[in-house]
């Protein structure tokens, strides 16, 4: 990684090096180009078989959990597919763990080219903002890393274990305990490494914004047209670092796009489970638990939401840019010059055909409509969920009623 050349990667590293700790991405030293050949031999041999202990810990924990689950639903003699479900939603960990893993070593040429893409694309958007002056933002890049996705990686640590402790069950080692709940929170970190790409990718959005601003607050009293070419050049060259963006867009989504996917259908399948177990215990009237069950489906899918709003963020301030272009256009510098006039309609026409797309390699756009139709699937799941148990509950009862009575005309 090129933390000399890049303000915005050296803002991340340290997130980057929290993610490298737990396995989910490589370390930030793999990328910096004044490492030793040998030592950074040293190092990825080392990190690998780091990796592989991880990997088998979580194999041994998914067989641990697959044991303690059976033990339980032996004990409230549950239905087969409560069955099939767990088993399901821990083997999804050992493949989320492989996928990962199996990731960091097909794409790791791709991960150094989105890096050195973005280092490229700041240094280029910091040569365009030399020439302007005036303030964007009140909050700068650390500060928004730290308030939305540092903040929300501490809640996840700290509340993960306080909903999901109890709810592990009597049948499993507090050992094995504490390796699930680890487990569970390097699993949604994953979301917040993905969500650290999307401010990124916010942050040289928003220069290129503030760019075409300061070109829009110029033109307003400029007569001079030497400066308004040297601005058609500089709107040219921002119509073309747009449509890197665009391309590096692509490149993120499509080295995220196994992992994102399982962990999409991770979380809806544990929300699912979870309540399905919240129905076979409703029928203990001293279950605590149940609250721990609400806290844990909700941060499940607070998880899932805040990728696909940062997301819509993202995607709502590139939609932005062509706005500007409707304040150019009335400038009458806009009518006194065809080519200022010609860019603007080049930039907008690309603006047009090159829309902003957070994608899983085309399996399915990460937005809020994607949250929208997860949490309509899972509801649909769980009516469907409610009306089974319903019935199972009222032939449970009827049987048990139908057993007491034969019993007192036996004995009668």
């Amino acid at each position: 990684m090129e933390a000399n050349r890049s303000r915005l990667l050296t803002t991340t590293r340290p997130y980057l090096q929290v993610f490298s700790l737990f396995g989910l991405t490589p370390p930030p030293a793999f990328f910096t180009r004044t490492l030793h050949r040998r030592r950074r031999g040293y190092l990825i041999a080392g990190y690998s078989s780091y990796l592989m202990a991880i990997l088998l810990v979580v194999i041994y924990e998914c067989y641990a959990n697959i044991v303690a689950l059976h033990l339980e639903l032996d004990l409230f003699r549950a239905e087969d597919f409560s069955r099939v479900m767990g088993r399901t939603q821990k083997i999804l960990v050992v493949a989320m763990a492989t996928g990962n893993q199996l990731n960091m070593l097909l794409n790791f040429q791709r991960l150094r080219r989105i890096f050195e893409e973005i280092a490229e694309l700041e240094k280029d958007i910091n040569k365009a903002l030399k020439g302007f002056s005036g303030r964007r933002y009140w909050l700068s890049f650390r500060y928004r890393l730290a308030l939305f996705i540092g903040l929300w990686m501490v809640l996840i640590a700290g509340l993960t274990p306080r909903f999901t402790l109890v709810g592990l069950g009597p049948f499993l080692h507090w050992a094995n305990k504490v390796l699930t709940e680890i487990i569970l929170i390097m699993l949604q970190f994953k979301i917040a490494e993905y969500c650290v790409f999307v401010f990124l990718i916010y942050e040289l959005i928003l220069r290129l914004r503030h760019i075409l601003q300061q070109i829009g607050v110029e033109l307003e009293d400029c007569n001079c047209s030497e400066r308004i070419q040297e601005l058609c050049v500089i709107l040219k060259r921002n119509q073309l670092l747009v449509g890197r963006i665009w391309k590096l867009v692509d490149e993120i989504g499509t080295y995220f796009t196994f992992s994102m996917t399982l962990l999409f259908v991770f979380n809806g399948l544990s929300i699912s489970h979870i309540v399905n177990w919240a129905l076979i215990k409703s029928i203990n009237p001293n279950d605590c638990c149940q609250y721990m069950r609400i806290g844990v489906c909700s941060l499940l899918s607070i998880n899932v939401f805040l990728a696909c709003f940062y997301t819509e963020l993202c995607i709502n301030a590139y939609n932005s840019i062509p706005r500007t272009f409707l304040h150019i256009y009335g400038l009458p510098a806009a009518e006194d010059y065809p080519m200022l006039k010609m860019g603007l309609r080049e930039y907008s026409l690309q603006m047009q055909h090159l829309k902003l797309r957070f994608t899983c390699a085309g399996l399915f756009d990460i937005n809020l409509k994607c949250f929208g139709g997860m949490v309509v699937t899972i509801f649909g799941y769980i009516i469907i969920l409610v009306q089974f148990k319903i019935q199972v509950f009222a032939q449970t009862k009827y049987m048990q009623r139908a057993n007491i009575s034969e019993l007192k005309v036996y004995n009668g």
